[in-house]
């Protein structure tokens, strides 16, 4: 298979690269389902819930643990909640799954994986979930646990997955060192999206987005104040949003890698010492503001 150089990641790529329309009603702008959280981390799935509705999508569906998900209704009033099933542990039970494929059937996307907190109980649930979707997906932080030693997992959703692990979910994925995945993220990145058949977003000072069709892109912005905790969950909303309004998977991922990096330049700026959920208040900004200068140009 051919491998194109990657395209640096900039306004310009933006601007010749438009998202599809965010007009419409509700509907139109499509629902994403957000399926994460445990007893102890339900702000993942409040991030990336709201972050997907500030860039434009319609409607936002949250599946989390039952214990938070009164209190997240009241955090994300836009939301609908569902509670879930939870262990002794306060993860996800497996019993959740059925429900959470219920939930899937009338969504555009669904966002699976913000805010879990052990591997082994994310690898048994989204082994009864993924299997049965038939829809557009992103596998984010744990529940990328899902494709270690099963990389062809994801392989029904050709065309409609996106992946977004850091570099430690990378490595365990491909299930090498960090060391290897430090050496050359866009490699690393790459063989990931040839092994599972979708488009593979990954990085940390600099990241890679990459398509099992040999496309790629590479970032190189941001700020070491997106090292925060709740930071990848804002980037996760963020692209599930997009894809959600009609962008593939891969343009989402481009898209978003910008925002959320230049959101974190401007923040850093602004005021040092940010949290996740002022970037989730700041990347439409950003967004709105390289449309606009699409539209001008």
């Amino acid at each position: 298979m051919s491998q194109d150089a990657p395209h640096a990641v900039d306004i310009d790529l933006l601007r010749g690269w438009p998202l599809p329309s965010s007009d419409g009603d509700k509907t139109d702008r499509g629902t994403v389902l957000v399926v994460g959280g445990s007893r102890q981390t339900p702000g993942a799935v409040v991030l990336a819930a709201e972050s997907a509705l500030r860039v434009g999508a319609g409607k936002v569906q949250v599946a989390t643990a039952a214990d938070a998900a009164p209190a997240l209704s009241v955090a994300v009033p836009e939301a609908y909640v569902e509670a879930l099933p939870v262990l002794g542990s306060g993860d996800l039970a497996v019993a959740a799954a059925d429900r959470i494929l219920q939930l899937a059937e009338g969504v555009d996307v669904v966002l699976l994986g913000p805010g879990l907190g052990d591997p082994e109980c994310a690898r048994l649930l989204l082994e009864r979930v993924v299997p049965r979707l038939d829809t557009t997906v992103v596998i984010d932080a744990l529940g990328t646990a899902y494709l270690t030693g099963n990389l062809d997992g994801v392989r029904h959703l050709e065309g409609r997955v996106l992946l977004t692990p850091n570099a430690t979910e990378l490595a365990e994925t491909l299930q090498v060192t960090e060391a290897e995945v430090a050496e050359d993220p866009g490699d690393a990145a790459r063989r990931l999206a040839d092994a599972t058949c979708a488009v593979v977003l990954s990085g940390a000072e600099v990241s890679c987005v990459v398509t099992p069709l040999g496309r790629s892109w590479r970032h190189e912005g941001g700020s070491p104040g997106l090292a925060t905790a709740g930071s990848g969950d804002v980037k996760a909303g963020v692209v599930a949003g997009l894809m959600a309004r009609g962008a593939p998977p891969e343009q989402a991922a481009v898209w978003g890698t910008w925002t959320h990096g230049r959101a974190g330049e401007v923040l850093d700026e602004e005021m040092p010492g940010f949290l996740a959920r002022d970037l989730s208040q700041r990347i439409p900004k950003e967004l709105a503001a390289v449309e606009r200068s699409s539209a001008d140009t």
